[in-house]
């Protein structure tokens, strides 16, 4: 008797443990957007992002949809998870935006760009392709109440620019090149800021060691000082 009632405790509890991963589906889109927002409540967004993508399936037309989506924008970036939060703001402007909706989530996907450049030496193609965003937006909203922090990244990307063209400028010099260090010190000039008074970002002493300051490095004594014909540029080497 003792024995039967074990085994039956026993299978009440395993299946009481696999009832929780039991598939949910053809739910109410209330019960998603519920549910979605408590998992960005609790920080667990892998959750999160499941119970959108049912509530988006299950109700493709509800008019939870354009919150949620913002939401879910909102709280990668929180995270920063910015690639995603570009991809639902995305996915809000095509699909629900109003004007000031759009204004808003044209906005975030340049805060999202900026965010994404902890190391701006690093993606060059990055911080041209915010820029351009930054001039669309000032383009299309030249009254935005946003445009105080829309200006205030961009003058943070042009510094940004103007010092990463000015090291690429010096590692062409360091390599006999000067037409590619005249080209990248021709770049976008940005007249209102000089470059005598720009003050470089402070590097980490991990990441100096081996990125150096821009214009040499510990291992400068490993490169060859004698120019070859592969490194001059074409008038040099006729």
């Amino acid at each position: 008797m003792i024995r039967t009632w074990l085994i039956a405790i026993t299978a009440l509890i395993l299946l009481s443990g696999c009832g929780k991963d039991l598939e949910e589906f053809n739910k109410p889109a209330e019960y998603w957007y519920e549910k979605m927002v408590s998992a960005v409540s609790n920080g667990n967004l892998e959750k999160a992002d499941s119970y959108f993508s049912s509530l988006q399936s299950e109700h493709i037309s509800s008019p939870f949809l354009a919150e949620a989506t913002m939401i879910m924008a909102q709280a990668h970036m929180a995270h920063e998870e910015y690639l995603l939060a570009e991809h639902f703001l995305d996915e809000y402007i095509r699909r629900y935006a109003t004007p000031a909706g759009r204004e808003y989530a044209e906005f975030l996907k340049i805060k999202a760009k900026f965010l994404a450049l902890p190391n701006p030496g690093r993606d060059q193609g990055l911080i041209d392709d915010t820029l351009r965003g930054v001039d669309a937006f000032k383009g299309n909203y030249p009254y935005s109440t946003y445009l105080p922090l829309v200006h205030s990244m961009e003058t943070q990307l042009q510094l940004a620019r103007g010092v990463l063209n000015e090291q690429i400028a010096q590692l062409y010099e360091r390599l006999g090149k000067p037409k590619g260090a005249g080209y990248y010190r021709a770049i976008a000039p940005v007249t209102w800021i000089d470059s005598k008074e720009v003050v470089h970002a402070e590097v980490s002493w991990y990441r100096e060691m081996f990125e150096g300051d821009g214009t040499s490095s510990w291992y400068d004594f490993m490169i060859p000082q004698t120019r070859s014909v592969i490194s001059m540029d074409d008038n040099e080497s006729k």
